[in-house]
């Protein structure tokens, strides 16, 4: 956490990877506004949120309506993910989350990912976990392997992987074919939702097959990290 106005404007200004910046809502303070665009201009995601919240986060008490959470590493572009896979002459394998906002799930998802020899995550800036120091410490260390691009529109990357080349694959439950019986083979994108939500409508209408984990108990889900694991696998599965 980096707290107070002069600390989260020098760390914008030295550079340095933040994963986002909460700010006082309803503050008419220039400072706080100049903190805002500055790191907006950076591609740094910018929240609104009630003082007590600010209160609570703080570790000094003394916030001054501002706290930058530091990114554990840099984030990387769509781009550099693909062009990873092009490197390795491998079909690209690329994961997709949407609205997965628990960092200790972002953090299990991606060792899964490495694991698996998947060639790059990306998270939507917003509405999303990012890479925090307790998604670091859950990936175990996957992290400091992964690329992990974040994006401003998820729909807008997924077309960027369309015209790439790349079949996007949806993963909802009840949503479509049993896993077991989904080709995906090549190239291929996994879109991975929320627990709660599942994908967003945008995000679901731009997948090409939506498929769904058969589940044999009483429980009707699993969570985000357990049901990444069984579809990362099939896809090395097939792949192999």
């Amino acid at each position: 956490m980096i707290e107070g106005k002069n600390a989260v404007i020098e760390a914008i200004r030295a550079g340095r990877p933040l994963d986002k910046v909460f700010l006082a809502r309803g503050s008419n303070d220039k400072a706080l506004a100049f903190i805002a665009s500055s790191a907006k201009s950076a591609g740094v995601a910018v929240t609104e949120c009630d003082r007590r919240k600010l209160d609570a986060m703080s570790a000094t008490h003394a916030h001054q309506g501002v706290i930058a959470v530091a990114a554990a590493r840099e984030y990387c572009t769509l781009e550099d993910i693909l062009d990873r896979a092009a490197e390795l002459s491998q079909d690209p394998f690329v994961v997709v989350l949407d609205g997965v906002e628990d960092p200790r799930n972002l953090g299990a998802i991606i060792r899964c990912a490495e694991c698996a020899g998947a060639h790059g995550i990306v998270i939507p800036k917003h509405r999303s976990a990012g890479l925090t120091a307790a998604a670091d410490k859950t990936s175990a260390g996957a992290a400091e392997h992964m690329l992990v691009a974040r994006v401003p529109n998820l729909a807008a990357a997924l077309q960027t992987m369309k015209d790439r080349g790349l079949w996007i694959y949806g993963a909802e439950a009840g949503g479509g074919s049993p896993l077991w019986k989904t080709d995906m083979k090549g190239p291929v994108c996994l879109v991975i939702g929320s627990e709660g939500a599942g994908m967003s409508r945008l995000v679901r209408e731009a997948c090409d097959f939506v498929m769904d984990i058969p589940l044999m108990g009483r429980v009707n889900s699993l969570n985000a990290s357990a049901a990444a694991a069984v579809l990362l696998y099939e896809i090395v599965r097939q792949r192999q």
